[in-house]
């Protein structure tokens, strides 16, 4: 069948993108589901910044690649072995698939699935199968999702079942921003109520770090931003203060307003100094959490000592350590309960010609989560 993507050609494009227009909006054919596999319709779709560091190749991709990881969509047809999902089945599209049987799999630790690794290195499906193509040409999968797209294939695996009595513009934010933000404090660094918090760095994932910080109980929230048009925001999100990452005293405002440090500080923003700034606020005996991806040339300079004697624990998340069949349902259920109120986060909704104004937009930080809307 047809269908419209984004098609980005290769990396490292110069901004701004709005003249240089690195995504194509060009027709493609889109083979059948194979065994597994599910064609499903886009309903609406989030532009994150692991989107935007394909194109500036922070975050190498092979290319040519159908862009997109974080969406919402209804299934229209299914291939032999997915049976369990009906025809007009709202799902929830998830950009680490998961086989089920590798090591990680059998420890409860999808996000870290072998096999989905090695495939979304590929540019393939879990199955191993390529199904877009322009002209010939076959184009690779955006981690099995490619959802800047009218329709997309994807693998059983990639798809979590959802209610659909919710708008998709809402639904979309938590296949990824959702499950990273508030995995990465609830799961990865295991938050408990009556902690003292900061979250650096206040996009979409952020900001569903904050948002889930206030659901878990933290008695404080110190909100760090460089950009400081986001205080109000993040202070409508539960955030108790803000702290300027730019202004020289940021470390000494924050171990003042958190009695000499946080008991946990967790990292989004994807750049050395923030991560810095992340280590610094916590206190002794805290935890440091990152889930951001910073330019794979980046290095971090640490005392080694200080993880000792201070006993400070620095940790890496992962799609929020999360287990999405289980997790998406139960944050779609805390949403419903009005305790992560998401849709707040989002800033801006578009049409899919729209694409390279969003990435320009997010580039600039004028963005928090922008959602494209196909109906």
């Amino acid at each position: 069948m047809k269908t419209r993507i984004s098609l980005l050609p290769r990396m490292g494009f110069d901004r701004p993108f709005t003249e240089t227009q690195p995504l194509q909006i060009v027709e493609a054919d889109l083979a059948d589901p194979g065994p597994d596999e599910v064609l499903v319709k886009i309903l609406a779709a989030g532009v994150c910044h692991s989107d935007l560091s394909v194109i500036n190749g922070d975050r190498p991709r092979p290319t040519p690649v159908a862009l997109g990881h974080e969406a919402v969509g209804e299934v229209v047809k299914t291939g032999p072995g997915s049976s369990d999902l009906k025809i007009g089945q709202r799902v929830s599209m998830v950009f680490v698939p998961s086989c089920g049987h590798c090591d990680c799999c059998a420890e409860g630790r999808p996000a870290l699935c072998e096999p989905g690794l090695e495939h979304n290195t590929n540019g393939s499906l879990l199955s191993g199968a390529k199904r877009i193509s322009v002209n010939g040409e076959v184009i690779n999968h955006h981690l099995g999702i490619s959802c800047f797209s009218d329709y997309a294939v994807s693998h059983r695996r990639s798809l979590v079942p959802i209610d659909s009595d919710l708008d998709p513009t809402v639904q979309a934010v938590f296949g990824c921003a959702v499950l990273t933000g508030c995995g990465a404090v609830l799961n990865t660094a295991k938050m408990h109520a009556g902690e003292r918090v900061a979250i650096i760095g206040l996009g979409g994932v952020g900001l569903s770090a904050l948002l889930g910080a206030h659901a878990g109980g933290a008695r404080q929230i110190i909100a760090i931003d460089a950009n400081p048009d986001k205080e109000d925001l993040a202070r409508e999100l539960g955030a108790d203060h803000f702290v300027n990452a730019r202004d020289p005293d940021a470390v000494d405002q924050v171990k003042s307003l958190s009695s000499g440090g946080v008991h946990l500080a967790a990292e989004f923003a994807g750049v050395m100094p923030a991560l810095d700034l992340a280590i610094e606020v916590t206190r002794r005996g805290g935890r440091t959490v990152t889930a951001a991806l910073p330019n794979p040339s980046d290095r971090l300079s640490l005392a080694a000592a200080r993880l000792v004697a201070e006993e400070r624990a620095l940790m890496g998340s992962y799609v929020g350590s999360c287990v999405p069949s289980r997790d998406i349902p139960n944050f779609i259920a805390l949403h419903k309960k009005g305790l992560l109120p998401v849709e707040r986060m989002i800033s801006h909704t578009l049409e899919l010609a729209e694409i390279n104004t969003a990435m320009e937009r997010l580039a600039e930080g004028q963005a928090v989560r922008q959602i494209v809307c196909f109906e």
